[in-house]
């Protein structure tokens, strides 16, 4: 028995637009990210899905019902996208020449990099892990193909788990606005086989 399981991160945000950190702010799609939804929606128009779960966020809530209209969404604030404490609501840019580029680089793409009263990824993962072990895999375990619609650092944590992603290696992932990324879940030998999306 096989199942599908599909990520996908948020259309563009108001504050993606602008370049800034958003964390846990609840900033709505911009126009562009509208648009985005739409074209992933006719990426994954062949896609039947059993459940649809989505973080606490306006953004990935709307991008999901943009996707996949009139399905009941399953909302959970463990797939919500990382705290950026101090950073969030500030211009990318700016910290970065104010802090440097290593520090911001370690503050944003590091698997243990916290912003100061923010999380790390690593306690994004710590959130996310369990919510995916407990409510979403015991569904793909019994042949229901799922949809997540989440963030790029809530994202990456799952992808870290699925990929077994190393701690060094996970700052190289990168997930664009309205990027889907694809597995097939073969319950005999418990194990995620990535699939490239068409249009």
């Amino acid at each position: 028995m096989s199942a599908y399981l599909v990520l996908l991160r948020h259309g563009q945000s108001v504050y993606n637009k602008k370049n800034l950190f958003t964390g846990l702010i609840d900033v709505p799609l911009s126009s562009q990210g509208i648009k985005e939804a739409l074209k992933a929606k006719k990426i994954l128009k062949n896609y039947v899905f059993n459940y649809v779960f989505s973080s606490a966020l306006k953004r990935a809530i709307d991008t999901a019902d943009i996707v996949f209209p009139n399905s009941p969404i399953i909302k959970h604030k463990a797939l919500n996208e990382r705290n950026y404490g101090e950073l969030s609501g500030k211009n990318k840019n700016e910290v970065k020449a104010k802090y440097g580029e290593k520090q911001f680089l370690y503050w944003r793409r590091s698997y243990l990099g916290a912003p100061p009263l923010g999380e790390s990824l690593k306690n994004t993962y710590e959130r996310v892990i369990p919510y995916f072990t407990n409510e979403i895999l015991p569904l793909l375990k019994t042949g229901n193909n799922i949809l997540v619609v989440a963030h790029g650092n809530s994202l990456r944590a799952l992808i870290k788990l699925i990929e077994d992603i190393s701690d060094e290696d996970i700052c190289k992932l990168e997930i664009p606005t309205a990027s889907a990324v694809i597995y097939e879940y073969v319950q005999e030998k418990n194990l995620f086989n990535k699939i490239r999306p068409t249009a």
